[in-house]
């Protein structure tokens, strides 16, 4: 089924718009350095080439997007597992939801996974704040991203956007049946507490309000869980969080702040990385609800994914030796050697360069939080 017009706005490149989205790619002043690092082993005109050859969002995504994932996994990943994938069904589709990380990696990965076992890959949301100059616009909707509009201090504005947009994703489950990703909140997790917002939840009932429970067991809901065990832009992520706690909580980023993000989280070392397909939520599930009010069936729901979630987190010696350090005792001591303690302690070392002018003891409980707190419920 094509797209419907109404949607042009926010949906991906249709495959007739891809051939003039890679001629603009290969002729970007960054396609060298992006060339060098998905094919470090062909020549600049090879790849230039290669690009330009390409005619739709599926060879876009098999001859570039994920060479792009292998180099991140084979550079930056000492070891990459999965797991899950009998509760995806072949011809099925789902609306995945996912804890949210990193800005770029999440759904690549996923993305990574869904290929090499082949099943269809999914549409993928991305952030209007995200999109912004041609060659990420060109790269983002030829990786079938959408745009989510998120206006701020306007009620009328925010409530026609999310309606937009809980429209295109009910349509592309259920009629143009394509899987889509979402995070299960509005930015990253940056305190390492992976909660769904029942905004979210809210969002997908905008589009089909006669009863509850259809609309949301039609999305085919399938949480997804991933895990780092050096996580993403660990350290931008403590800056913000102490800023939003000493200064202000109303956050204003600063110019490029968000591509230093996506370029730190490629690039990152992030140790064993561990993806996790949840069982899909079922429509048993969902009619325990059924006489709860609108808002709290979305807030069961949100929870329930959390759950989903939260059983499938795998946890890594560096979440419990944060966990032993701030609260300083050995309740997790079984779980990690004295090598992993003293690695942590060396990237824990790397704060110092701002004692000059934080307060060290705020930014290190910020920065362990972001490890220890996916340990509280499983930690005695």
């Amino acid at each position: 089924m094509p797209y419907d017009p109404t949607f042009d706005d926010i949906r991906p490149y249709r495959d007739e718009e891809i051939p003039a989205a890679m001629d603009r790619i290969a002729g970007s002043g960054s396609f060298p350095l992006l060339a060098s690092y998905v094919f470090p082993d062909k020549a600049l005109p090879e790849v230039r080439e290669l690009v330009r050859s390409i005619h739709t969002t599926s060879e876009f995504q098999s001859r570039v997007m994920f060479h792009m994932v292998r180099q991140v996994i084979g550079r930056t990943i000492t070891r990459f597992t999965y797991s899950g994938l009998e509760h995806l069904s072949p011809g099925e589709h789902y609306l995945f939801i996912g804890n949210h990380r990193d800005i770029v990696l999440d759904s690549c990965l996923m993305q990574y996974v869904l290929y090499t076992h082949g099943h269809e890959t999914s549409e993928i949301t991305f952030g209007s704040n995200l999109m912004q100059g041609q060659l990420i616009i060109d790269l983002g909707k030829a990786n079938k991203m959408f745009r989510v509009e998120r206006p701020e201090n306007n009620l009328k504005a925010f409530y026609q956007s999310s309606l937009h947009l809980s429209r295109y994703i009910r349509q592309t489950l259920t009629e143009r049946k394509c899987s889509v990703w979402i995070a299960q909140r509005n930015g990253r997790t940056k305190d390492g507490l992976d909660r769904t917002d029942q905004g979210v939840m809210k969002m997908f009932g905008l589009s089909r309000t006669d009863d509850k429970v259809d609309a949301m067991d039609e999305l085919h809901i399938l949480p997804v869980a991933i895990s780092y065990e050096w996580e993403p832009c660990d350290l931008l992520k403590a800056l913000e969080l102490y800023e939003r706690r000493r200064i202000s909580h109303h956050y204003i980023k600063k110019p490029g702040e968000d591509l230093t993000s996506i370029l730190t989280g490629i690039t990152q070392p992030k140790g064993h990385v561990h993806l996790a397909f949840c069982p899909r939520l079922t429509r048993e599930e969902l009619s325990a609800y059924t006489a709860f009010t609108v808002g709290d069936f979305n807030r069961a729901v949100a929870a329930l994914i959390d759950r989903r979630i939260h059983e499938a987190y795998r946890l890594y010696p560096t979440n419990y030796v944060a966990h032993d350090l701030r609260y300083g005792n050995s309740d997790c001591r079984d779980r990690y050697t004295g090598e992993d303690r003293a690695a942590f302690i060396e990237r824990l070392c790397g704060l110092k360069r701002y004692e000059d002018r934080l307060d060290m003891e705020t930014l290190a409980d910020i920065f362990l939080g972001i490890y220890s707190n996916p340990v509280e419920p499983l930690c005695p």
